[in-house]
C-alpha cells in the first residue's frame, strides 16, 4: 500500500469529505436526510436532477433509485473472528425491516421457530404471525391477543368473529384467507419434507449440489401448489416445485476462509416474499462471466440467482439494479443513476478483491429481487461514453487501474416466455480486479453528494466494500474515530485480499482441462469409424442461436438432415433454419403435421423426409398468421403441444421410418437449460424414451455452464449420467471445423454444371438440385474434379467401385467416368447401343415437344446399363437425369423434369432438351401428358423432353415388333462380337482385382447366360446350406422373393435382425460375415423409394430362381413350405425399414397374376407362385391344400387386405369348385374393401357355380331351371353391383398391386360378365321343352316372351304337368327374363359408345381393348343367331305374308340394322372403317324407310348415314343434299334444345353447322348458336362419360376440309389410308426389310401433318392463343374454343398471338392439331 493511504488512515483529522462542511456531519451518501430539509449539488443541472430523485423517492413504486447501500447500518470491524460476527443485523439487499423495527426481527427469528400447525400456536404466535407475516396493525393483533386468541381458536374463527371482537373487515377477510391457506398446505405437505440440499455455490456460474440432506419445515407458500409436470412413463419426472426447493439453501461463503454460514443466517437474509418468487419459477443463468458473448439471452420474468457476498475471490459476486424508465426521469438522469450505481459496485469488488458483475434491468424489490425486467436502451453508445466519461471522475487516483478492472458495458437481449425476442436489454458490468494490477492498493471513489445548504455540493470521498451480498460506505459513519479504526483495519483486509486473489488466480491458471472433447466428438459422431458416414441420417435439436454464431454451424450444410427440431420462432427470420436455407431446402413443418393414420410411406410422400430437410417449429413461429402455430409459453407449451412433440418423435424414430443403428440425434444448446419442464428437456426425454437410453445421442452445449445445467437436470429427470455424450470445452468453431473434416470425401464435383444454348453452361446450385428430389441429375462434369480423387483412398475407392458393378450391383456414373481413364478398357458398348444412340439423336429432328422411346429387354441382360451409357454420352447435348424413386407421380417427376428444363434460364430462349431415363414405367403415356401440361414456356416446335423407357419383358424382340412407340430391343443372348468384348474386359479384371471370378453378374453376362453355368455355380456354394439355422431361412425367404418378384429386396437392417445381429450401432460383426459364404451370392445397394436405406437382394434373378431349385430339390423344402415360414416369420411384419414395400411385395408375389400384354410369357389364372405350388403337389388335390393353406395363412397375416381372400375365393371357384367357401371367402373381401374388381369375383361365383349346375344336369328339369334362373339372377346382380363401383373405383387394379402405377384403365368385366350370363340363359331357356329351337313355331313363342309380347301364362297346358312345372317356373321369373333382351341391347350399345367415341389414354390398353372387342363381337354374334331372323327367312315370310303392318316392316328394318351393327349412333361411326360402299347404301336404304316412317326418333341417325356414306362413296345417287340435311339438324336442334343429353345431336351441329370463310350458314339460327351447341356437346358428353376420363380420352372422327358442304367432312378413316400407303412407299423406296411404322407412331409423331395429300385435303384454321386456350374468330363477334388435342400444345405464360392449326371433332368439342404459332421463324 503507498504511503499516502497510510498517511489518510494515520492522520486524526482525515475526514471523508473533501468539503468544510462535512467537519460537523459526515455525509450520508444515498440516505435519506435526517431533516427536512435536502441537500442540493452545486449545479444547477444536478439540482434538478436531485430534486426529481427526491419526488420519486417519496413513491412506493421507485424504489430502484434507493441505493441499497444505504439500507444497513455500516459495517463495524470489531474484534472477533468471523463466526463472531454472524449474528450481525445485515440484511440482504432490497428487503424492508419489518413493522416493529429490531424487536419485530427478533420475533421474525422466532416465528421460524413455531410448531408446523397452526392448531399449536401460543397467543403469542399468533400475534407474531399477524404483525410479521401479515403486516396487520399492531393494535389489532394486540386486541387478539387480549382475547386470548391462539392457534386453535384462530382456525375456528370465520369472518363475522373477527368482527364481533372489533377486527376491522378489511384485515378480518385476510387472516381468514391466511389461516385457510395456511391449514392448505399443512395438510399438502405434511409436517415436513426432507429434500436433498441443493446448496449452490456461485461458481463461474455453476450450481452444485450438496450431499447433505436439509429439513424444510413450516408454512411455505401457496407457490407448493404448482402442478408437477408429468412425464413419460419409464422417466421419473421431479416436480419443478420440489426442484426449486432446493434452491432455498444457498449458503454463501465467509470472504477469507469460504465456511458457509449457518441455518438461521440463511432465514435472516431471504425474505418471505423473495422465497415465494424463487418457488414460483426456475432459477435462470447469469452469463459466464468476463466473456463477451453476444449469442447470450435472458429470459423475461425468469429469476436470476440469490445474491451473496463473495466466495473464493473467482466466483463473481452479483448485484441487481432497475434503472428508472423514459416516463420517470430524463435520459440524462437515467444515465448518471446507471455510472453512479456501477462505479460504487466496482470500487466495492476492487477494494474486496473479488470478481463482481452488476445487473441492470434486474428487480432488487422485495419479494421480486432477481426478476429479469430489461430496459429499452435506444442508444448503446450514450451508456458507452457515459461509462468513459465519468470513470476518471470516480477514480481521480487510479484511474488506470480502475478502467483495466472494470469491463465496459455490456448488452444483452431479453426473450419474451414465449422465445420471440423482445426490445428490452439487461446492462451488464464485470469488475476483474487481478492482482497484477490491484496489488495492495485501497480504492477511493468520489460523489457529488448534496450538502446540508441547498446551495452546495460535495464532492465527497467514499471508500467501498463488499459486505456480504452488499457494498457498504465505510466512511460514511458520522464518528471519525469510528472511520480511522475501520480504514486501519480495511488497510489490512486488504493486504490479506490481495494475497488471497493472488493464490486464487496462481491456482487458476495451473487448473487445466484433462479432457479430450475433440477425440469424444470423433467418436460419437463416426460411431468409431475413421469417417462421417453419408448414410448417416441426422435429427438436429436446437434453440435460439445468436446470429454471431451462425457462421459456425456450417457442418449443418454437411450432415444429412432428417430434421431438424427448432425451438427458436425467429429461426427461419435470421436464425439458424435462415442461415440453412441459404444453400439448402428445408421444408417448414410443425410437429402436427406428423400425426396423421396415413402410412409411414404417405408421410414420407407429402413431407418430402428423406430428400429435403424438415425444418419442424416446435413452438410455433413469430411470423405465422395462425394462432395454431403461434409461440407459447412454457406452461402453455406443455398443456397444448408436449402431445405432439412426443407423437412426431415417435414417428421420427420409428423403425418403419429409420434403423437405430443408420440415426444420430444431436442437441446443440446455444444457451443453458435450467427448467426441467423446459420444452427442449420434454423433447429430449421423449427420444430418450423412444431410442431406449442415449447411445444415438450427441448433445453439443455452448460452455461448461450449458453443460453443467443441462448434466443436471438430466440426471434429476432421467436418472443418467449424460457426461460421455456431451461436448462442451470446444468452442464453435473447433466443432464446426472437426465436423467438416469427418465428412466422407466428396465423391461429386463441388460446383455441377449444365449444358445450355450455344454450347454454353449453366450452375447447378445444390438448391435447385434439392428441389428436384426425385431425379439423379447427370452434369455435364459428373466425377470430374472431385475431392475423392486427391485422396489416398481412391484407388481403393476405385476397387469398390468396379466390384461392387461388375457383381451385380447397379451401374454408376463413376463406372464410365473410370473407363474412360487412361490405361483402362472403355466400357463395353453393346451393339443395340448406336441404334438407341441413333434413335435419340436423329437427323431429321423431332416435331413432337415430348417424344418416348422404349428400350425392351431380358430382365437381368444389361438394359439398364446400355440406356445409362448412352446418356452417359450425351450429357453436354443433353440435360440428362434417370427417376431415381419409382413410386414417384407422374406428375411430380413432370414438374421436376419442367424444373430442369427451364434451370439457369432467366427468360425465354432456346432450350436445351432433357434426356429422362425412367425404368420399367407403367404408364409412359400418361408422363408425357404430364409433362407437357406443366411444361414452362417454351417454342412448340423446339424438342423438349425425350422419355427413355427401359421396360423388362421376357420377350423383348415381341414387345417391340408389337409397341407403338419408337423402340429398341436387347435380349439374353451375346452377339460373338459382344462375347469377345466380356471376354477382353475379364482379362482386365484379373489385373486390378484378386477374384474377378466372384464378380458372378458379370459372370453370367461373360458365359452368355449360361444355365449350366449358374446350376454349377449355385450348387457348389449352396449345397452346405443348414435350412434350419437363422441363415438358412433368411437365404430361403431371399430366394423366393427375388424368383418370383423381380427387383424385389430387404432392408439390411432387417436381415441383420433375421440371423442375430442386434443393435447394429457398433458394428463388431456385419451381415457380410454373418452370411458367408452365402453372401457372395448378395449384395447390399441404397434404396431411395421408402426413405434412404440399404437394401440386400440376390446378384441376378438367375441366381435365386437356381437357389430356389436347389432348397426344393436337394434340401427338400417346399414352395408351400418356404411361403408358410415366410408369413409366420413375425419379425418381418414389425417396425423396421421398408416395410410396406416388403409387405407389398409379398402379397403381390401370391395374388398378381401374370398377362402377355405386359411383357409375360403366359397369361395365367393366379400368381406364377400359387401355380408353382400347386404344380409340385403329388397330384391335383394335394396342390390344391397346397393352395389353400398358404391363402388362408396369408389371409390371417394380412387381415385387412381385400386381395387376399379375394384370391382365395377365385381359387375355390376355379380350381375346387367349392362355390359356397368361394362365396364366403368372396363376400369377405367385399367386406374389406367394395370395389368393381371383387363384386366382379362375386359374380364370377355365381356365374361358375352357374355352368357347373348345367353340366351337371343331363336333362333340364323344371328344379334344375329354378336353381340355374336364381343362380343367374345373382350373377347378373353382382355385376351390375360391378359396373356401378366401376364409375367410383380408384383407376388401379388391387390384383395388381405390384405395379403401382397401372395403366389406368376402366373395368368394364362386370359388363362382360352379365352378358355372359345371359348368353348361358338364352342357351338353357332353348333346351326347355316349352322352346325347342328346332321347332320354327316355338322358336317364334320363346323370341315373344322374351321380347314381352307374349306373357308366359298363355304357355299353360291342362294335360301336360311336365311343360306346366316348367311355365310355373318360368312364371316365378318372368320379370327377370323379359328384361334380358334390353338389357342386353343396352349393354352393346354401352360397348359401341366405349369403343367408338373414346380410346384408351395409353396405347399399351388397346391390346386388353381388342381383346374385349372380340368377345363382345361374338356374344353379339350368338344375341343375332337368336333374336334377328335372316334375310331368307323374312322373304318366306312375306310371300307367305304379304300384308305385313308398317310397324312389322320397320322392325325387320331395324333388324337388319342391327344385324349390321349399324342401328346406332356409334355403330354408323363404326361403319367408317368396315363397311364397303355397296354395304353402306344398303344401310341408307334402310335408314331411309325408317326415317320415312318414323321421322322424329331416328333424325340424328339418318343424318350421321348419309355423312358415312358420302365419306365412304361420295357419289352414291342415294346421298342427300347437304342443305336438306341442314335443314333436317335446325328442325331436331330446335326441338330438343341445348340442355338435352344428346351429345350426338350437337356432334351433327359442329360438322355441319361449324362457320366457314363464305359465311354460307350466316343467317341459319344454326350459325347464330353454335358456340352455345359446341358448349352443350361438352357439357352432356362429360354428364355421360366423365367417369371414364382417368381411363380414356374422346375420339376425333372427322376433320374439317378445304371443301364446301359434306366434301369438307373428312373422315379419319381416309387420313389412316393416306398415310399408311406413304409409310408402305417410303419403306419401299428406302429398301428396307422391317415393317412399315404402324398407324399409331405415325399419329403420334405427327408424321400425319407432313404428307402433302393430308396438308392439300385439310384446311389451317386461323386462330388465336388467349389465356393458355386457343380460339378461332369468325364474323359477328363469333368467339369459338378449340381444344388442344396433345397438353403442351399451347405455349405457356398466356401469350397471345396469331396460331394455325388443323381442326378435328370429338363427341366433347372440337380439338386442335400441329398448332402452330404463325410469328415464329
Amino acid at each position: 500500500m503507498d504511503a499516502k493511504q497510510e498517511k489518510r488512515a494515520d492522520s486524526p483529522s482525515y475526514l471523508s469529505t473533501k468539503s468544510g462542511s462535512s467537519m460537523n456531519r459526515p455525509p450520508d451518501f444515498s440516505q435519506e436526510p435526517d431533516t427536512q430539509e435536502d441537500w442540493s449539488p452545486p449545479c444547477p443541472e444536478t439540482d434538478r436532477m436531485d430534486a426529481k430523485l427526491q419526488e420519486r423517492d417519496k413513491s412506493p413504486r421507485f424504489l430502484s433509485l434507493k441505493s441499497h447501500r444505504s439500507m444497513s447500518p455500516p459495517l463495524r470491524f470489531e474484534p472477533g473472528t468471523i463466526e463472531d460476527r454472524q449474528d450481525l443485523n445485515v440484511r440482504s439487499y432490497g428487503t424492508q425491516l419489518p413493522v416493529g423495527g429490531a424487536r419485530a426481527k427478533t420475533r421474525g427469528n422466532d416465528l421460524d421457530e413455531s410448531p408446523l400447525k397452526i392448531e399449536d400456536w401460543t397467543k403469542e404466535h399468533v400475534k407474531d404471525w399477524l404483525i410479521i407475516r401479515l403486516r396487520v396493525p399492531e393494535r389489532i393483533a394486540q386486541t387478539l391477543y387480549d382475547q386470548e386468541t391462539s392457534g386453535a381458536c384462530l382456525v375456528s374463527f370465520e369472518k363475522q368473529d373477527l368482527l364481533d371482537l372489533g377486527v376491522p373487515l378489511a384485515p378480518a377477510i385476510q387472516i381468514i384467507r391466511q389461516v385457510e391457506k395456511l391449514r392448505r398446505q399443512s395438510e399438502t405437505i405434511g409436517g415436513s419434507v426432507m429434500i436433498p440440499e441443493s446448496h449452490y455455490e456461485t461458481r463461474a456460474g455453476e450450481l452444485r449440489a450438496s450431499t447433505e440432506r436439509w429439513e424444510v419445515s413450516g408454512n411455505l407458500d401457496e407457490s407448493m401448489e404448482t402442478e408437477t409436470v408429468s412425464s413419460d412413463s419409464g422417466i421419473e419426472s421431479l416436480s419443478s416445485t420440489m426442484l426449486l426447493l432446493q434452491t432455498l439453501r444457498y449458503k454463501i461463503k465467509s470472504v477469507t476462509d469460504g465456511k458457509t454460514t449457518d441455518d438461521k443466517r440463511l432465514h435472516r437474509e431471504n425474505t418471505e416474499d423473495t422465497t415465494s418468487l424463487h418457488l414460483k419459477r426456475p432459477i435462470c443463468l447469469t452469463r459466464p462471466f468476463d466473456k463477451s458473448d453476444p449469442s447470450f439471452i435472458y429470459t423475461q420474468n425468469g429469476i436470476l440467482p440469490p445474491v451473496a457476498g463473495p466466495s473464493n475471490l473467482l466466483d463473481p459476486v452479483h448485484e441487481y439494479q432497475l434503472l428508472p424508465n423514459t416516463d420517470e426521469a430524463s435520459e440524462r438522469e437515467i444515465l448518471y443513476e446507471f455510472t453512479k450505481e456501477v462505479f460504487c459496485f466496482a470500487a466495492s469488488c476492487m477494494n474486496s478483491r473479488t470478481n463482481g458483475t452488476i445487473h441492470f434491468g434486474v428487480n432488487n424489490q422485495a419479494g421480486q429481487a432477481g426478476q429479469v425486467i430489461g430496459h429499452k436502451v435506444t442508444s448503446f453508445s450514450k451508456y458507452n461514453e457515459a461509462f468513459e466519461s465519468c470513470l476518471s471522475e470516480h477514480f481521480e487516483e487510479h484511474r488506470n487501474v480502475a478502467r483495466t478492472c472494470i469491463r465496459p458495458p455490456k448488452f444483452f437481449q431479453v426473450h419474451c416466455q414465449d422465445g420471440t425476442t423482445s426490445d428490452k436489454c439487461v446492462i451488464e458490468v464485470d469488475v476483474v480486479p487481478t492482482y497484477s494490477e490491484t496489488q495492495e492498493k485501497v480504492f477511493y471513489t468520489f460523489l457529488n453528494i448534496a450538502s446540508t445548504q441547498k446551495e452546495q455540493q460535495c464532492k465527497t470521498e467514499c471508500l467501498f466494500v463488499r459486505d456480504g451480498p452488499r457494498a457498504i460506505n465505510i466512511l460514511a459513519d458520522p464518528n471519525p474515530r469510528i472511520v480511522q479504526e475501520k480504514i486501519k483495519s480495511m488497510i489490512e483486509e486488504v493486504k490479506c485480499w490481495a494475497s488471497a486473489r493472488k493464490s486464487a488466480e496462481e491456482r487458476d491458471e495451473k487448473h487445466l482441462s484433462q479432457g479430450h472433447q475433440g477425440q469424444r466428438l470423433k467418436q460419437i459422431i463416426t460411431r468409431g469409424r475413421d469417417t462421417l458416414e453419408n448414410s448417416l441420417q441426422v435429427i438436429v435439436v436446437t434453440n435460439k442461436c445468436h446470429s454471431s454464431q451462425l457462421e459456425h454451424l456450417g457442418f449443418l450444410k454437411e450432415m444429412k438432415l432428417l430434421a431438424v427440431l427448432e425451438f427458436d420462432p425467429e429461426s427461419d427470420v435470421d436464425g439458424t433454419c435462415s442461415f440453412y436455407r441459404k444453400d439448402h431446402i428445408a421444408n417448414l413443418h410443425y410437429p402436427r403435421m406428423y400425426i396423421t393414420q396415413d402410412s409411414v410411406s404417405t408421410v414420407i410422400g407429402k413431407l418430402n423426409l428423406f430428400k429435403q430437410t424438415s425444418w419442424v417449429f416446435c413452438n410455433g413461429r413469430v411470423n405465422e398468421e395462425s394462432e395454431m402455430d403461434k409461440p407459447l409459453t412454457t406452461s402453455e407449451w406443455l398443456k397444448k403441444r408436449s402431445g405432439d412433440i412426443n407423437n412426431m418423435i415417435s414417428f421420427l424414430c420409428n423403425p418403419d421410418l429409420l434403423s437405430k443403428d443408420g440415426l444420430l440425434v444431436v442437441f446443440i444448446l446455444h444457451s443453458a437449460i435450467t427448467d426441467i419442464s423446459s420444452p427442449i428437456m420434454e423433447t429430449f426425454c421423449a427420444i430418450y424414451r423412444t431410442l431406449e437410453g442415449d447411445d444415438n445421442m450427441l448433445c453439443i452445449c455452448k460452455d461448461s455452464t450449458v453443460f453443467s445445467h443441462w448434466k443436471q437436470i438430466i440426471e434429476t429427470r432421467c436418472k443418467v449420467d449424460i457426461t460421455s455424450k456431451c461436448i462442451y470445452e470446444l468452442s464453435p468453431n473447433e466443432i464446426n471445423s472437426t465436423i467438416q473434416k469427418l465428412k466422407e470425401p466428396q465423391t461429386r464435383s463441388s460446383r455441377r454444371y449444365l449444358p445450355s444454348s450455344g454450347s454454353s453452361s449453366v450452375l447447378l446450385t445444390k438448391r435447385d438440385e434439392e428441389l428436384m428430389t426425385v431425379l439423379d441429375i447427370l452434369s455435364e462434369n459428373e466425377c470430374e474434379n472431385t475431392e475423392i480423387e486427391t485422396m489416398e483412398s481412391f484407388q481403393e475407392f476405385k476397387k469398390k467401385t468396379e466390384e461392387d458393378f461388375y457383381r451385380g450391383g447397379q451401374v454408376t456414373w463413376w463406372n464410365f467416368y473410370l473407363s474412360e481413364r487412361p490405361g483402362c478398357l472403355p466400357f463395353i458398348k453393346r451393339e443395340k447401343y448406336n441404334e438407341l444412340y441413333d434413335l435419340i439423336t436423329p437427323v431429321e429432328g423431332y416435331t413432337s415437344p415430348c417424344v418416348m422411346i422404349n428400350l425392351f429387354h431380358h430382365p437381368g441382360c444389361g438394359g439398364t446399363t446400355l440406356a445409362m451409357h448412352v446418356l452417359w454420352s450425351l450429357r453436354r447435348k443433353f440435360r440428362c437425369a434417370v427417376v431415381k424413386n419409382n413410386m414417384a407421380s407422374n406428375s411430380e417427376i413432370a414438374i421436376q423434369v419442367t424444373n430442369l428444363l427451364t434451370c439457369g434460364k432467366q427468360e425465354q430462349s432456346d432450350y436445351t432438351p432433357v434426356l429422362l431415363l425412367v425404368d420399367n414405367w407403367d404408364d409412359v403415356e400418361d408422363l408425357k401428358q404430364c409433362i407437357l401440361s406443366v411444361g414452362s414456356e417454351r417454342k412448340r416446335h423446339n424438342l423438349m423432353v425425350i422419355i427413355l423407357n427401359c421396360e423388362r419383358t421376357q420377350f423383348p424382340d415381341e414387345s417391340s415388333r408389337n409397341s407403338r412407340v419408337a423402340n429398341v430391343f436387347i435380349t439374353n443372348n451375346l452377339s460373338p462380337k459382344e462375347q469377345s468384348l466380356f471376354s477382353d474386359k475379364l482379362r482386365q479384371l484379373k489385373d486390378f482385382h484378386e477374384e474377378p471370378e466372384t464378380f458372378y453378374a458379370f459372370m453370367i453376362m461373360t458365359n452368355n447366360f449360361s444355365e449350366h453355368y449358374i446350376k454349377n455355380l449355385v450348387s457348389n456354394i449352396v449345397k452346405a446350406l443348414d435350412t434350419t439355422t437363422k441363415q438358412g431361412k433368411l437365404f430361403s425367404f431371399l430366394a423366393l422373393l427375388n424368383t418370383y418378384i423381380n427387383g424385389s429386396y430387404m432392408s439390411l437392417s432387417l436381415c441383420e435382425d433375421l440371423v442375430g445381429i442386434r443393435n447394429a450401432l457398433w458394428k463388431t460383426e456385419t451381415f457380410k460375415e454373418k452370411m458367408n459364404p452365402y453372401s457372395t451370392l448378395l449384395i447390399n445397394f441404397i434404396v431411395e423409394e421408402h426413405g434412404t436405406y440399404q437394401a440386400v437382394r440376390f446378384l441376378h434373378q438367375m441366381i435365386a430362381s437356381n437357389c430356389l431349385d436347389i432348397l426344393t430339390q436337394i434340401h427338400k423344402l417346399s414352395l408351400a413350405e418356404i411361403t408358410i415360414n415366410l408369413l409366420h416369420c413375425n419379425c418381418l411384419y414389425k417396425s423396421c425399414m421398408g416395410k410396406d414395400i416388403l409387405v407389398q411385395n409379398i402379397q403381390s408375389m401370391l395374388i398378381t397374376r401374370h398377362r402377355k400384354e405386359q411383357g409375360a410369357d403366359k397369361d395365367t389364372l393366379f400368381s406364377p407362385l400359387i401355380e408353382a405350388i400347386h404344380e409340385e403337389g403329388l397330384d391335383k388335390r394335394e396342390g390344391h391344400d397346397k393352395i389353400k393353406e398358404v391363402l388362408e395363412r396369408a389371409t390371417v397375416r394380412f387381415d385387412k387386405s381385400a386381395t387376399l381372400p379375394q384370391a382365395l375365393a377365385r381359387h375355390f371357384y376355379l380350381k375346387e369348385k367349392d362355390f359356397k367357401s368361394a362365396l364366403h371367402w368372396a363376400r369377405d373381401a367385399q367386406g374389406k374393401n367394395s370395389n368393381s374388381y371383387i363384386a366382379d369375383t362375386v359374380g364370377q361365383v355365381y356365374k361358375s357355380q352357374l355352368k357347373k349346375e348345367i353340366e351337371q344336369s343331363k336333362d333340364l328339369t323344371p328344379e334344375a331351371l329354378d336353381t340355374c334362373l336364381k343362380l343367374a339372377f345373382n350373377a347378373i346382380n353382382a355385376f351390375r353391383d360391378s359396373q356401378e363401383l366401376a364409375k367410383k373405383d380408384e383407376p388401379i387394379d388391387p390384383l395388381d398391386l405390384h405395379n403401382r402405377k397401372r395403366h389406368r384403365s376402366y373395368n368394364t368385366s362386370g359388363y362382360v360378365g352379365e352378358t355372359e350370363v345371359m348368353m348361358i340363359l338364352f342357351e338353357v331357356i332353348q333346351h326347355i321343352p316349352l322352346f325347342s329351337v328346332s321347332d320354327r313355331h316355338k322358336k317364334d313363342k320363346m323370341l315373344q316372351f322374351l321380347k314381352g309380347h307374349l306373357p308366359v301364362n298363355t304357355f299353360h297346358e291342362i294335360s301336360n304337368t311336365s311343360i306346366n312345372q316348367f311355365v310355373t317356373v318360368l312364371a316365378d321369373h318372368e320379370r327377370f327374363l323379359v328384361s334380358l333382351k334390353p338389357r342386353l341391347k343396352e349393354i352393346f350399345s354401352f360397348f359401341e359408345n366405349y369403343f367408338t367415341y373414346l380410346k384408351p389414354r395409353s396405347f399399351e390398353r388397346e391390346t386388353a381393348d381388342d381383346r374385349n372387342k372380340r368377345k363382345v363381337s361374338e356374344y353379339f354374334k350368338k344375341y343375332i343367331q337368336i333374336f334377328c331372323i335372316s334375310e331368307q327367312e323374312k322373304a318366306s315370310e312375306k310371300a307367305n305374308n304379304p300384308k305385313l303392318s308398317l310397324r312389322q316392316e320397320i322392325a325387320d328394318q331395324r333388324n337388319y340394322l342391327e344385324l349390321k351393327r349399324a342401328d346406332s349412333f356409334a355403330g354408323l361411326l363404326q361403319c367408317l372403317n368396315d363397311k364397303s360402299g355397296v354395304e353402306m347404301e344398303h344401310i341408307l336404304n334402310k335408314w331411309q324407310f325408317v326415317f320415312d316412317n318414323s321421322p322424329s326418333k331416328y333424325t340424328v341417325n339418318f343424318i350421321l348415314a348419309n355423312i358415312v356414306l358420302h365419306s365412304i362413296k361420295p357419289t352414291s345417287k342415294l346421298l342427300k343434299k347437304y342443305e336438306e340435311l341442314v335443314y333436317l339438324l335446325n328442325e331436331e336442334l330446335q326441338n330438343e334444345g341445348t340442355h338435352s343429353n344428346s351429345t350426338e345431336l350437337y356432334y351433327l351441329s359442329m360438322l355441319l353447322m361449324w362457320p366457314t370463310k363464305d359465311h354460307r350458314l350466316e343467317n341459319s339460327a344454326t350459325y347464330k348458336n353454335i358456340n352455345m351447341y359446341v358448349t352443350s356437346a361438352k357439357k352432356s358428353f362429360h354428364r355421360r362419360f366423365s367417369h371414364m376420363f382417368s381411363a380414356r380420352s374422346a375420339i376425333a372422327h372427322f376433320y374439317l376440309g378445304k371443301s364446301n358442304g359434306l366434301k369438307r367432312i373428312v373422315s379419319k378413316g381416309k387420313l389412316d389410308q393416306i398415310v399408311i400407303a406413304a409409310s408402305k412407299q417410303q419403306a419401299s423406296a428406302s429398301g428396307s426389310t422391317g415393317q412399315p411404322r404402324n398407324l399409331h407412331h405415325l399419329w403420334q409423331s405427327g408424321a400425319v401433318w407432313k404428307e402433302p395429300k393430308v396438308q392439300s385435303m385439310l384446311l389451317r384454321v386461323k386462330g388465336k392463343s388467349e389465356n393458355n386456350n386457343i380460339y378461332v374468330h369468325y364474323a359477328g363477334n363469333l368467339k369459338m374454343l378449340v381444344r388442344p388435342i396433345y397438353l403442351g400444345g399451347v405455349r405457356s405464360g398466356y401469350s397471345q398471338e396469331e396460331v394455325s392449326f388443323y381442326l378435328g371433332f370429338s363427341m366433347e368439342g372440337p380439338v386442335a392439331y400441329d398448332i402452330r404459332y404463325e410469328n415464329d421463324p
